[in-house]
């Protein structure tokens, strides 16, 4: 029996190793990224979906026209935690991209791999947790989703226990919450079940109680959208037809490439790792979930970041391949390997936190070159000044004017940026006829007396009575953006000549 001092000291001498363990690898480079995300995240200001998100916070519901309830849900989460702070907004979406690069590390464990192997795969993941990660928007949380559904395959497939059906169930349902291209990975598993060994669990009840239990889990959402005539289908239909006609679904197969950079090679090991490595047969449904979800954008004509949280399976299985290949290799010819394939990780690292992150000087040489890369960022400056520029219209009002007034921004950018800021100013709360906006009216009494923020000269005119030209959108670096050159006049106008309810139902529409 041990005393209590040699207990003592079998703690003491146990904890390094707690702290040097596998796991705590991959969770110290998860922290990674929550500190860089941390420290640059405040950079800048609102992006304009970020905006959105935040308004919709302050209103839950099991739904919404653009998106599911989960990342309001966090945002109302930071809100009341953090308060109107950029960081602390983005602050779960950091969160959630970090504990995918675990998943990450944790999936190439389940398939074989040792440490280095590990926390490759988890590095190779990085990128695009720092890209995704850093704005509170619903592609963190949808990556979340897919890669814990991936991971809990991986465990399905290496155990053989189909009691992990229920949180591939769980997985799938929390990512349909989360941003509804789950539905495509959630037809890729099916595929891969099909196609492989695994249609034997097709008689398992767990894999029925799984199917019962995403559904369950979704099925509030469901609800939501059959009480409001599922909106969420027209919002979808008209966001792709835009971008199919600005173009944003053209080159979906080359962009892959820009999204995995140096670590292409490694994805491709993943697939040959799935279909052609005789160990990797156990794992083949991983390739064909890729492959399917792959085919499934292409024909769909999906924007090319969608497949992003699909990679992280396949580097995990790359890493296992890779690790076994060098225990085959020469020495110096391994040696040479390792290096490059860290050297190749570093380098992704760097290049994404400079031109991915906001971490550029407004307005210098490495600001332009990051907004050729990108053009989030640019998007994010002037929202304050816009409001600015509106509190300066309503003080040159007349009394009357002001005593019935109302505040129009044409998007959930212009109305978000004057709900966030207007308070300061004495603004009233801004409507919008733009998705969620919509549903919360125009108030009552209806405003008689409209500062119409982003909407055109033709439409004002033909819309309100007596419009003039009042003022324009401006920022304070002198960086243009869709706000500056797009639709920077502000205006003064009447009440609607139709009057608000009829006015109001046909000013509905989606962005």
């Amino acid at each position: 029996m041990q005393t209590p001092a040699a207990s003592s000291t079998h703690a003491r001498e146990g904890s390094p190793s707690l702290w040097r363990s596998d796991n705590a690898l991959l969770v110290y480079i998860a922290l990674v990224t929550v500190v860089v995300h941390l420290i640059l995240g405040y950079r800048y200001g609102w992006h304009r979906d970020e905006l959105a998100t935040l308004e919709d916070a302050r209103h839950l519901a099991w739904g919404y026209p653009a998106y599911p309830p989960v990342t309001p849900f966090f945002g109302r989460i930071s809100l009341e935690l953090f308060g109107l702070s950029v960081r602390g907004f983005r602050f779960f979406a950091g969160v959630a991209q970090a504990i995918t690069v675990v998943l990450a590390g944790l999936m190439a464990r389940e398939m074989g791999a040792r440490r280095g192997a590990q926390l490759v795969a988890a590095v190779a993941a990085v990128p695009f947790v720092l890209g995704g990660g850093y704005e509170m928007q619903y592609v963190a949380f949808d990556a979340l989703a897919w890669v814990l559904t991936a991971y809990f395959v991986i465990k399905l497939l290496r155990t053989e226990d189909p009691r992990w059906w229920l949180g591939i169930g769980v997985g799938i349902g929390f990512g349909m919450l989360c941003k509804y291209t789950m539905g495509f990975f959630a037809l890729s598993i099916v595929a891969g079940v099909l196609l492989t060994d695994a249609r034997r669990y097709l008689k398992s009840k767990w894999l029925w109680m799984g199917v019962a239990l995403s559904i369950v889990i979704w099925l509030p959402n469901v609800l939501w959208q059959w009480q409001h005539s599922f909106v969420s289908l027209d919002f979808l239909s008209h966001i792709h037809a835009r971008d199919m006609r600005e173009g944003r679904t053209a080159n979906f197969l080359p962009q892959q490439l820009m999204m995995t950079g140096l670590r292409f090679p490694l994805a491709l090991a993943g697939l040959w790792f799935g279909f052609f490595a005789p160990n990797g047969k156990r794992f083949r449904m991983i390739g064909w979930m890729f492959v399917v979800t792959l085919l499934l954008f292409t024909v769909a004509k999906g924007r090319w970041y969608y497949m992003g949280p699909a990679y992280p399976m396949l580097y995990a299985a790359g890493s296992v391949w890779g690790e076994q290949w060098l225990t085959t290799a020469q020495r110096g010819r391994a040696m040479t390997v390792r290096w490059a394939v860290w050297a190749a990780l570093a380098f992704e690292f760097v290049f994404t936190t400079a031109f991915w992150l906001p971490a550029a000087p407004l307005n210098s040489r490495w600001w332009a070159i990051t907004n050729q890369v990108q053009g989030d960022f640019r998007e994010q400056i002037g929202w304050r000044e816009l409001v600015q520029e509106v509190a300066k219209i309503r003080d040159s009002l007349t009394p009357e004017e002001r005593a019935h007034l109302g505040i129009i921004g044409a998007n959930y950018g212009e109305a978000g940026a004057l709900n966030v800021y207007g308070p300061e100013y004495g603004l009233p709360r801004a409507i919008s006829g733009i998705n969620s906006f919509w549903y919360r009216g125009y108030g009552d009494p209806p405003p008689q007396t409209l500062i119409v923020v982003g909407l055109s000269r033709h439409f004002v005119d033909e819309h309100f009575e007596s419009c003039r030209l009042a003022g324009h959108t401006w920022n304070q670096y002198g960086i243009k953006n869709e706000e500056t050159e797009d639709h920077p006049d502000i205006w003064v106008c009447g009440p609607p000549t139709a009057g608000w309810p009829a006015f109001w139902k046909d000013f509905r529409y989606y962005g």
